[in-house]
């Protein structure tokens, strides 16, 4: 037998298929949790519980493509999906579909397609491929360049109008630029010029039912039949949970439908209403389990863009999953963000799963090249 035969019969069939186990039963355990969820919070509907496994299957489809896919091949590739992300985004004005008061989507006869939704996953493949031509840590120049990269494309989101969305992902930008390692007194400036911004997005960029949103986080006692009633139920629920839940379809202010979009944005209210302190924690370990391993693979990384982009990969997993947690909570206001791998719902799904996907082919090429 020749040495590289030897060798190829030593990699693990999971690596040859590019697939990290660890965190591939991650995210199964995951979407099965989220999925006894959806059944439980959409008043048992076993056809919405067949979609959304549909959607789910779909979603892992997605994962073990992008995870064939070489990182070298994805950093080409990048800059024309950035310039298509934007051209999408462009159009959004002109003939974008508007759903709940928000032009969002642009219809292409057999699908719909959110272009905020592809620039999450966009936008950090994007700043990441344009820091890595250069030495770390960045001068401001290249700093500005890449600041203009995010800031491009959050302002034609904003302007859908999607303020939470577009937040969202410049947070995913500077996620990236953070990991090329801009220093701290630039990232003091620019939360000091954040905050003096502050009453100019108020008074002239904000929507009325953005500024509701807001004054709803504030005091929601003081519409509780109105704009405060979602987060009011939600904490009912979450409080009435107790250390170990009223147990699995036996939720009252979900069964009872007294909690609003129960199977999406507000689905963790429901978890912890119907399984308790105890299942939060077991949610809250599953997720820290993926963030943790999406640390590792990104340590674990051999060059600049595969690195800069597993960490932000990871680190905007992490802020979608607490800022819905907090949403929920009453920590944070709500912005229309549903919880990963968990809510009802198929076009964050897919996005996630590809970033994933992405993690996964990072990982697996390193390994077989040190191989």
């Amino acid at each position: 037998m020749s040495r590289v035969d030897h060798t190829q019969r030593k990699v693990p069939l999971s690596y040859r298929l590019h697939i990290d186990l660890p965190l591939l039963t991650g995210l199964f355990l995951l979407s099965l949790f989220g999925l006894l969820v959806i059944y439980s919070a959409g008043g048992e509907d076993i056809d919405m519980l067949s979609r959304q496994f549909i959607r789910v299957s779909i979603a892992f489809t997605v994962l073990f493509i992008a995870a064939q896919t070489p990182p070298h091949w994805l950093k080409i590739i990048t800059f024309w999906l950035f310039v298509i992300g934007l051209l999408m985004l462009f159009a959004v004005p002109f003939i974008g579909e508007t759903h709940k008061g928000a032009q969002r989507w642009l219809n292409f006869g057999v699908i719909l397609i959110q272009p905020s939704e592809m620039m999450k996953l966009i936008i950090p493949m994007m700043v990441a491929a344009y820091l890595s031509e250069m030495r770390l840590p960045p001068t401001p120049k290249h700093q500005a360049i890449a600041a203009l990269l995010i800031i491009v494309p959050v302002l034609l989101i904003a302007k859908q109008p999607d303020l939470g969305t577009s937040l969202l992902i410049a947070s995913s930008g500077f996620f990236v630029l953070f990991l090329a390692g801009i220093s701290w007194r630039i990232i003091g400036g620019m939360v000091l010029s954040s905050a003096a911004l502050l009453p100019l997005l108020w008074f002239y960029l904000m929507k009325p039912y953005q500024k509701q949103r807001v004054l709803t986080f504030l005091n929601p006692e003081s519409d509780p039949r109105g704009t405060g009633y979602h987060i009011i139920q939600s904490k009912i629920a979450i409080g009435s949970g107790g250390g170990f839940g009223k147990g699995w379809l036996n939720g009252t202010q979900s069964q009872l439908e007294f909690l609003p979009e129960r199977h999406t944005d507000f689905i963790f209210a429901v978890l912890a209403e119907e399984f308790g302190l105890l299942g939060v924690l077991i949610l809250f370990g599953l997720y820290l389990f993926i963030i943790f391993r999406g640390l590792y693979i990104a340590s674990q990384a051999q060059e600049t863009y595969t690195r800069l982009l597993a960490g932000g990969i990871t680190m905007i997993f992490f802020t979608y999953f607490m800022v819905n947690v907090g949403m929920v909570s009453g920590l944070l206001p709500v912005v229309g963000l549903p919880l990963p791998m968990v809510s009802y719902g198929g076009t964050s799904m897919v996005t996630i799963m590809a970033a994933f996907g992405i993690l996964m082919s990072i990982h697996t090429h390193r390994r077989l090249l040190n191989k």
